[in-house]
């Protein structure tokens, strides 16, 4: 029987969809709007983000993963469907098998949370793999070499850390700070500095184009509107690349410390081939510039940045799709 296969990357900020033989489809963010009198979904992805502040009171954009994981059954089941339904179509007569991404720290209730999820939105079978695993396969790392790798994700909601050896991870830490924190730090940081308030969207978009790990000589500026909190009126200012470094900087030491206390808990033999390999960065968050230096800086250890971060979880994703009878025997039944 022809069995369609996806994977998905389903993080809290953004989704990305991964279908055999065609690559990535979807990269929409993680959001649904929804009619608060009907409690019906009325937008998903892309169309529900371009509704948040944008909307009448009965009509909320809600994100339906908190830190990595379900926080809205419902929500997450409805979206699920939109995302599967737009990548292989709606006339597909055949259920597909879908391969989805959770936090490595994540409960049984909430693994099982997902895979209902995912089966009553229209997968025939679902697979959970721990987001770090997905991750190194994605950044090209030998996860089934004996040497040990360290893989760290930095996604919306969570910042997942592991020492990945012989096929499994020895050592791992799921840390609930990651680039929604990063946002609304730069919200308080200017709120705090300029008595302007500003979206949550315009603090992801000041993240995007001049955010950085580091400050710097050569900073860069942003024109940045918002409401004045004194005069109610709206208001400009110009925000520099070594205020948005400011203003996460505390985030960024908590991440750096998580960091310590896997290498803490990892054996010598593998933190010795750590430090010889360095580290790799994925996720959306390991764009910010200098974020590598940072960590080098903090830690002692060479670090760098993956090929495409923002998909290596989905790109994992897609090569265990591949070889998916392969992985039924290991990765997928591994705890």
């Amino acid at each position: 029987m022809f069995t369609r296969k996806i994977g998905i990357d389903l993080g809290t900020a953004n989704t990305i969809v991964f279908v055999e033989g065609k690559g990535f489809v979807i990269n929409e963010p993680t959001i649904v709007a929804l009619s608060v009198p009907e409690n019906t979904v009325l937008a998903v992805g892309r169309e529900a983000k371009d509704m948040i502040g944008r909307t009448p009171s009965d009509i909320v954009a809600y994100q339906p993963l908190r830190e990595g994981v379900i926080a809205d059954y419902y929500i997450t089941k409805a979206m699920l469907k939109y995302f599967i339904t737009k990548a292989i179509g709606s006339f597909n007569v055949f259920k597909p098998d879908i391969v989805i991404s959770v936090p490595a720290g994540i409960t049984q209730t909430e693994r099982r949370a997902v895979i209902n999820a995912a089966k009553e939105a229209g997968a025939r079978e679902a697979y959970i793999v721990r987001e770090p695993m997905l991750a190194a396969l994605g950044a090209g790392i030998p996860i089934n070499s004996h040497a040990g790798n360290m893989i760290i994700n930095i996604g919306g909601g969570t910042t997942e850390t592991a020492v990945v050896s012989l096929g499994g991870i020895v050592s791992w830490a799921s840390l609930r700070v990651a680039g929604n924190k990063f946002d609304m730090a730069i919200v308080d940081y200017i709120k705090k500095k300029y008595s302007l308030s500003i979206g949550q969207q315009t603090s992801e978009a000041i993240k995007i184009q001049i955010g950085s790990a580091l400050t710097t000589k050569d900073k860069r500026t942003m024109e940045v509107r918002g409401r004045d909190l004194i005069t109610g009126l709206p208001k400009d200012i110009m925000v520099t690349s070594n205020e948005v470094a400011e203003a996460i900087h505390p985030y960024l030491l908590d991440i750096a410390s998580e960091v310590q206390n896997v290498f803490n808990e990892t054996p010598p033999e593998l933190v010795a081939d750590v430090m010889e390999k360095g580290i790799i960065i994925s996720g959306g968050g390991a764009q910010i510039p200098y974020l590598a230096d940072f960590l080098k800086r903090m830690l002692g250890v060479n670090a760098y940045v993956a090929e495409e971060p923002l998909f290596c979880v989905a790109k994992g994703a897609g090569l265990i799709l591949t070889h998916l009878d392969v992985y039924k025997r290991t990765l997928l039944n591994k705890r």
